[in-house]
């Protein structure tokens, strides 16, 4: 009998410390989100940022967040602006408003409405316009292609309206209205004869914008391999320059020689690296323009952090590319020259020709690792066009964080290189063509 009693003492307090957690559960969620009935009502929209909350909006774009302000928003269970729905984060729900995303896609059928669903099936409209940006153009498959060449422009919002066809206006003025693919992110069409540079204008129903690329660009050229700048091989060893049957503007830098392998460990500067070191062999040290100048002089690079290196590559498919990474190797004065120590004619402190600069993680470098996603990489038989953001270039030569900085003197050198880079893949033996080597603005 005192054992029963015993056990009934326990089961109560068991029983009561259950009872305890669970009103202490509902005590510790006073605010969490319940579905209620009724119909919603919106007295007005705003941003959802707090600085500006006495704005009122009666349009906004794709993705902004905004801010709903009414009464029984709670019973709000789906919401649609036009055809497109968008997610309910019951965090951001009260009874008196609700912050939501305006949908990232674009309406099939624009009808100007948000619609809200509540938790009856009932459905409460509100006048509210999606506004659709005009196109966004970020990038040209092949800013150098030849006329029969299928290219594509990529971006977003390219919409292919049936009442305004989608456009692209080349830079002689050649309009191009048919095309061989057409998305909202992407169109492709039969490159036309243009011999013209200049940004390419993708015009739609709902505006116009200019590239900021050029095609057969001319800006910002550092080597183009035929005389442009009169700039090649200056370092210690010489790379391929030379001109075939897939030649894409004339003569272009080889790495690889279809031979010489790609291992983990691979360290070829004779056949994998391009360099360019500026200086002369003088006391003390001078420059040559066409020669051996620093790439600073050719080039301004104070806003560099909006600027990217862009070159056009060729990777033929018998020679696939699919070990180590290409390091691109940006370097100061202070860093190396193609001359002995000394001063040079601006002051400076040069430490002469060497490889030692580039070899630790403190200078800071690009990674070009386009094998790295399918394990292989080639361009199909075509030139592509490869763009490398300035702010990309942040990695030290075995791919972790460079400790070092960049500045605008940092680029007066350059150094291409296949090695390294923290990332090994399987032994192959490339032959990787480079063209057009330019620095320009992206921004």
């Amino acid at each position: 009998m005192k054992l029963n009693n015993k056990f009934n003492s326990i089961m109560l307090a068991l029983l009561a410390s259950c009872s305890g957690l669970a009103l202490q559960s509902c005590e510790d969620e006073p605010d969490k989100f319940e579905l209620t009935g009724g119909k919603p009502t919106i007295y007005y929209i705003r941003p959802a940022n707090v600085e500006a909350k006495d704005s009122l909006l009666t349009a906004a774009a794709p993705s902004k967040t905004i801010c709903i302000v009414g009464k029984n928003l709670t019973s709000i269970s789906e919401m649609f602006f036009n055809d497109q729905s968008t997610i309910l984060n019951t965090s951001y729900i009260t009874d008196n408003t609700m912050i939501v995303d305006v949908p990232k896609d674009i309406p099939d059928h624009v009808t100007d409405k948000i619609y809200m669903i509540t938790a009856n099936k009932d459905t409460v409209t509100y006048d509210f316009h999606v506004t659709i940006p005009a196109p966004v153009v970020d990038a040209m498959s092949c800013e150098f292609a030849k006329a029969g060449e299928e290219v594509s422009v990529t971006g977003n919002y390219l919409i292919d309206d049936p009442s305004v066809p989608i456009t692209v206006t080349m830079p002689d003025g050649k309009v191009v209205k048919d095309f061989t693919k057409k998305s909202r992110t992407s169109l492709s069409f039969v490159m036309p004869e243009c011999s013209t540079e200049g940004p390419l204008t993708v015009t739609s129903i709902y505006g116009k914008t200019v590239s900021k690329f050029h095609y057969l660009e001319s800006r910002g050229i550092l080597f183009d391999f035929d005389g442009k700048t009169g700039l090649g091989n200056h370092g210690w060893h010489t790379a391929t320059i030379t001109e075939d049957e897939t030649s894409i503007t004339g003569k272009f830098l080889q790495l690889g020689d279809g031979v010489t392998a790609l291992d983990d460990d691979t360290w070829s500067e004779g056949t994998f690296s391009f360099e360019y070191w500026p200086g002369e062999w003088t006391t003390p040290v001078s420059y040559i323009k066409g020669q051996s100048e620093p790439l600073t002089d050719i080039v301004d690079f104070t806003n560099y952090q909006k600027m990217a290196f862009k070159f056009e590559v060729y990777v033929p498919t018998s020679n696939p590319w699919s070990n180590l990474a290409m390091q691109i190797i940006p370097s100061a004065l202070t860093d190396v020259t193609c001359t002995g120590a000394g001063v040079d004619v601006y002051g400076n402190n040069v430490p002469g020709a060497n490889t030692t600069y580039f070899q630790n993680d403190v200078l800071p470098r690009a990674l070009w690792r386009p094998w790295q996603e399918t394990g292989s990489y080639d361009t199909g038989g075509k030139w592509v066009t490869v763009t490398i953001p300035m702010e990309d270039i942040k990695y030290g030569m075995t791919g972790v964080a460079a400790t070092g900085s960049l500045s605008a003197k940092s680029f007066a050198g350059l150094e291409l290189f296949v090695m390294g880079g923290g990332i090994t893949g399987k032994s192959c033996k490339p032959i990787i063509k480079i063209d057009n080597i330019r620095a320009v603005p992206i921004k």
